[in-house]
């Protein structure tokens, strides 16, 4: 009987396929670094600094297939200089770092929208949008194994070398400041960390997409536990989970209507993700105190 479920689970030559194991080397290490840099991305508010650098990552990509080169370099480069130009043009107050996130968003885009466009007319390649917006994790080259474990050990040693002044400024900025923490050098060196941990994810699951796998997985962990420590760990541990299921979901619709087509990998990773933060809400919503009294209607009025 188990090895019956055992084949329902796992579609034959699940585990030795090549393709299949480089997606789950790749897309394991980008969940790790999401799950890293995404718990303290939430908790600082830079949601819309993650999302702006996924999005721009969009032209790194891009330029990658045009000049034929790994598409992580392009993803890599231009992330580094768009994380370089929001906090050149930003300010120290919330809403300054929003304009020019939204700055440089918007030149991002425009960016790889002509870059995509050479790309189809000048180099004729076929699917470069799909990939680069939306991933092919099947696609990705064993030999980018090693590019991708580097980036993460550099992301990994980064968070470690900064850990305790980025978690000051981040839980109490006047606190830090009062103490001498360097605040702009910190936030230089996070803002670097969140773009390499979003070219990573960008690879795997696309640059529109890896927004998903930056916030979502941190987002659900905190709803679990405050303390940094544990909802760092806990969203590496989701999001791999996450990436995981997701890679042996896209293998198995393999056999799914359209037969022998294949279901893409990032709709089955952001699925899990979303989900996951679902099932997370429940409890709480459960737990919610309630006021003595009630509406007119008669219904309870939340606190």
């Amino acid at each position: 009987m188990f090895s019956d479920i055992f084949r329902a689970v796992f579609a034959q030559g699940f585990f030795s396929s090549g393709p299949v194991a480089t997606a789950l080397a790749v897309g394991g290490i980008a969940a790790v670094v999401s799950g890293v840099v995404g718990a303290f991305t939430v908790m600082r508010g830079q949601a819309f600094a993650g999302h702006a650098l996924a999005d721009v990552s969009a032209a790194g990509g891009s330029a990658a297939f045009l000049l034929s080169i790994s598409p992580l370099l392009g993803f890599l480069g231009i992330g580094v200089i768009a994380a370089g130009g929001m906090e050149l043009i930003g300010i120290r107050r919330a809403q300054g770092r929003d304009l020019a996130t939204g700055v440089v968003l918007g030149a991002g885009l425009g960016l790889a929208a002509l870059l995509l466009y050479f790309d189809t007319t000048v180099r004729s390649t076929t699917g470069v949008a799909i990939t680069v917006l939306f991933g092919s994790m099947f696609a990705i080259p064993q030999s980018t194994i090693p590019l991708a474990a580097a980036v993460s050990l550099l992301v990994v040693a980064l968070v470690v070398v900064v850990y305790r002044p980025l978690l000051l400024s981040t839980v109490d900025p006047e606190l830090a400041f009062v103490r001498g923490v360097p605040y702009r050098l910190v936030g230089v060196l996070f803002l670097i960390g969140l773009a390499l941990a979003v070219a990573l994810s960008a690879l795997t699951i696309g640059a529109i997409l890896s927004t998903a796998l930056l916030i979502g997985p941190a987002a659900t962990a905190l709803r679990f536990s405050s303390r940094p420590a544990v909802a760092i760990i806990g969203a590496a541990v989701i999001g791999v989970a996450a990436t995981w299921i997701g890679i042996l979901l896209a293998y198995d619709s393999y056999y799914w209507p359209p037969i022998h087509h294949g279901w893409p990998v990032s709709f089955f990773v952001v699925a899990v993700i979303f989900s996951g933060y679902l099932l997370a809400q429940a409890p709480r919503a459960r737990r919610r105190p309630v006021r003595a009294g009630t509406a007119t209607s008669g219904a309870p009025v939340e606190a």
